[in-house]
């Protein structure tokens, strides 16, 4: 072969080689971004999230998180990321999960209307068991340097492990909600209130199961048949509970004649026992959110001498997660979104504007500015302190309990 051919068959090669080359990089940039966002850096991760839209699917009850959500986080995001944020507010989580889950059936396995949800406890074990999440990912997420990952109240989201397949961004802790020009000195104790709303018909009353806010409220009443959480926060034991519920729902059947209404209706949600809180129908409230009542009299909706409390046994706290459905359109985007939410400046706004929204982050562990504006925020005195909160905790039993105890109520409580 001479010197020429030599060079021309070499050519060909080069040619074939780079040709190979450059359709095996339009392949990898044509997969899927679940295939290939495991070894991509972050910076490539924000690349891909610009100009996409996230439809971020979240409770809607609670007009100060609306706003923040709508206004702050979502400005922040176009600016710093160009994404685009819509809040889809909904009532319950059990729409998205329909919404998802019917778009798996169909074989919608791309294009999903849902791109972010804000979830935890049996909903995310629901969509977790149902292969309707993305994931894991919260690995990747820059920001998580700032939490407690491996702390077993946001490793575990109601005792079920999350494994990535969320991320963390605030905490909750349900703090109760009362007038002190009504009620001077609120009854500290489950044993107490329970008294009080005998001694006082019909100014009492929670939210119908499955509200979440319902349920968690009728699970302190289901720690207190119990004498406390002792054999309660493990997997769900049916002699248990058969245990507690012997003495559990008697007891609200017992209390629901001295119930708004007699207890003949409950309130659908909790922006309705807002109304007849703020309305003086009812003169008890509840929130996981200990600044919710602040931001109430912030805007009128409350009057200023509404305060809150603790049970002096407790009140139970969990985490909030952010969680990605398996066929959104916009990973990359949510995954930026959810970062941007554990950033120091977002935290802070979030205690500021949301009043006092408890902070997942460790605070200790952000830049030095950020921990001084943080601890010198001051919400005024319808906001518990961190510490009054910190030392008045009740763990969340595992979501199938909840599943069970939610599902019982309708029948033996509601129905009756």
């Amino acid at each position: 072969m001479n010197m020429k051919k030599v060079l021309i068959v070499m050519l060909l090669l080069v040619v074939t080689m780079g040709g190979t080359l450059w359709a095996a990089a339009q392949q990898e940039a044509q997969a899927p971004f679940e295939a290939r966002y495991k070894t991509m850096t972050w910076d490539q991760i924000v690349a891909e999230a610009s100009g996409q839209k996230v439809y971020h699917y979240m409770w809607g009850g609670s007009d100060t998180i609306n706003n923040w959500v709508s206004g702050f986080y979502a400005n922040r995001l176009k600016t710093k990321y160009n994404i685009t944020l819509e809040m889809v507010p909904v009532t319950g989580p059990q729409v998205y999960i329909n919404k998802t889950l019917g778009e798996k059936q169909a074989g919608k396995d791309t294009g999903g209307a849902v791109d972010l949800v804000w979830i935890n406890g049996e909903n995310f074990k629901t969509m977790r068991q149902g292969d309707l999440l993305f994931g894991p990912y919260a690995d990747k997420l820059p920001n998580t340097k700032y939490v407690n990952m491996d702390a077993k109240a946001i490793a575990y989201d109601f005792g079920y492990p999350v494994d990535g397949y969320e991320s963390p961004y605030g905490a909750a802790q349900m703090v109760m909600i009362y007038d002190s020009a009504k009620t001077a000195n609120p009854p500290k104790t489950v044993a107490a209130l329970l008294a009080w709303i005998k001694a006082n018909p019909g100014k009492f009353t929670y939210p119908a199961l499955p509200d979440f806010s319902g349920s968690a409220f009728i699970r302190h009443l289901f720690y207190y048949a119990n004498g406390g959480t002792d054999g309660l926060m493990g997997a769900f034991d049916e002699k248990k509970y058969q245990e507690v519920a012997a003495k559990f729902f008697p007891m609200l059947q017992e209390l629901e004649p001295y119930l708004w209404r007699e207890g003949k209706t409950y309130p659908e949600s909790l922006p309705k026992l807002n109304d007849l809180f703020a309305n003086g129908e009812v003169y008890f409230n509840f929130n996981y959110g200990p600044g919710d009542a602040a931001a109430k009299i912030k805007s009128g909706q409350f009057p200023a001498t509404v305060r809150t409390f603790v049970f002096d046994e407790g009140t139970i706290a969990n985490s909030n997660y952010l969680a990605i459905p398996y066929n959104s359109s916009s990973k990359a985007a949510a995954m930026v979104a959810a970062n941007e939410m554990l950033d120091p400046e977002v935290q802070y706004s979030m205690a500021v504007e949301r009043n006092s929204w408890p902070l997942i982050v460790n605070v200790g562990k952000l830049p030095a500015e950020w921990q001084t504006k943080i601890n010198s925020i001051n919400m005024g005195p319808a906001v518990l302190s961190g510490a009054e909160l910190s030392n008045h905790t009740l763990p969340e039993m595992m979501a199938d309990w909840l599943v069970r105890i939610e599902k019982d109520w309708t029948k033996l409580v509601l129905q009756q």
